[in-house]
């Protein structure tokens, strides 16, 4: 065994390491020379040197516009086999030329991304291709954004009240047509609520033990500010309008508030039904739940309201009142009911007046002149989502009946 080892790899051993050299330049020579032909689809463009307050339409901030190119390239088969588009780039230069002009790209447009990629010694031939480039003004404009009501589900133990402020403004930079058509179409920005956890607004609330605030506003982070302008950047661009910096999200507590007095009843008689349904034919009926006092009948249970603030309730808890609507028993089984707050407009200016009188929002960014409109918006929401609860945090239901002379209320 020993011999045998020592004829293969040292008796001649001059000659063996000459073989063994030229086996591996032949290989190289072979390996290098092997040619292939490949389309690659999809390459970026980039065109510089564009005169100033000129641009593209589709060009982004960084010069890449947003058609790309098909090559077809000829080169090494070992470089070309691997090679995708995100290892080359199309520069065109644009020195000299026209407002509109045909750019013909060919092997010397071609750019390498990969510093493994040389395309001047890869590539021997590349397939001319024609664009047309058009260079349009570039103008600067503040776009309309319109704040939508979020998606998603307020965390658990809260309810959505409002996002404010509803309209704000970004200011872009790029093709003139662009801008204009973006400008009268406006944007959208939307949020998602499943993206705000309890823990956040228990901490901006305070614990429900210490009896925390009634009202949470969550301030939008720097980095939901921003809104995706795909034909004009590739990264989100952020909101530059001041008033941006008040932007909240708002959410009520889900407990349970006593309305603390008994709340009045009483029925409309729609015109078209007065024949026969008149408050002289029917009279609401007193029972375990109705009481008549002082001439007024009112529920007798006590009730709760969810999802407001104390502040709210406390304004308009006086002015609360159930309106049964009268129809023929032709037309439900149950008459509907619906909870009416009287003269709202007065109760809105006692609520707003007493808040601005207890707080400000300056330090948040809130210029003066829109903190009325603001907390105008929060009492309506508050009215608009108003409900009477029973004191087992389930919502007030009633079965309301004719019967006789008499209309009939009891708790479903």
């Amino acid at each position: 065994m020993k011999s045998l080892l020592l004829r293969l790899f040292v008796e001649n051993w001059h000659r063996k390491l000459v073989s063994l050299f030229l086996a591996c330049s032949i290989w190289f020579i072979v390996d290098h020379s092997m040619t292939t032909t490949r389309t690659v689809e999809n390459i970026p463009v980039r065109v510089t040197n564009l005169p100033p307050q000129k641009t593209i339409e589709g060009m982004q901030v960084n010069g890449i516009l947003n058609k790309r190119v098909t090559m077809t390239l000829t080169g090494n088969k070992n470089a070309l086999d691997d090679l995708t588009s995100n290892d080359l780039e199309v520069v065109i230069d644009a020195v000299g030329k026209s407002d509109e002009w045909i750019a013909t790209i060919d092997r010397k447009n071609l750019y390498s991304l990969n510093p493994d990629l040389d395309p001047a010694k890869m590539i021997s031939k590349a397939t001319p291709v024609e664009i047309i480039i058009r260079q349009s003004k570039l103008v600067s404009e503040k776009i309309p954004v319109l704040v939508t009501q979020p998606i998603g589900e307020a965390p658990k133990g809260y309810q959505f009240l409002d996002v404010w402020p509803y309209h704000l403004y970004v200011t872009v930079n790029g093709p003139e047509e662009s801008v204009k058509r973006l400008k009268s179409k406006g944007l959208k920005l939307t949020f998602n609520l499943n993206d705000i956890s309890r823990a956040e607004l228990d901490a901006l609330s305070g614990t429900r033990k210490s009896g925390g605030a009634d009202e949470v506003s969550f301030y939008v982070p720097s980095s939901w500010k921003k809104i995706a302008l795909q034909q004009l950047s590739e990264a989100p661009v952020e909101i530059d309008d001041p008033q941006a910096k008040a932007l909240r999200i708002d959410f009520s507590r889900q407990d349970l508030i006593p309305i603390g007095n008994s709340v009045p009843i009483m029925v409309y008689f729609p015109a078209k039904y007065s024949n026969t349904l008149n408050p002289e034919t029917y009279t609401l009926a007193t029972n375990d739940l109705i009481l008549k006092k002082n001439g007024i009948k009112s529920l007798t249970m006590p009730l709760f309201a969810q999802g407001v603030s104390r502040l709210f309730l406390e304004t308009v808890k006086d002015m609360i009142q159930i309106i049964i609507i009268a129809a023929p028993k032709s037309e439900r089984e149950s008459l509907q009911w619906m909870t009416q707050f009287v003269y709202p407009h007065d109760l809105e200016d006692r609520y707003v007046a007493k808040v601005m009188s207890e707080s400000t929002d300056e330090a948040a960014g809130v210029q003066p002149h829109l903190r009325e409109d603001y907390l105008r918006n929060r009492f309506r929401s508050y009215m608009n989502k108003f409900r009477l609860y029973t004191p087992s945090g389930k919502k007030l239901k009633l079965k309301i009946e004719l019967q006789a002379n008499a209309i009939s209320v009891t708790q479903q």
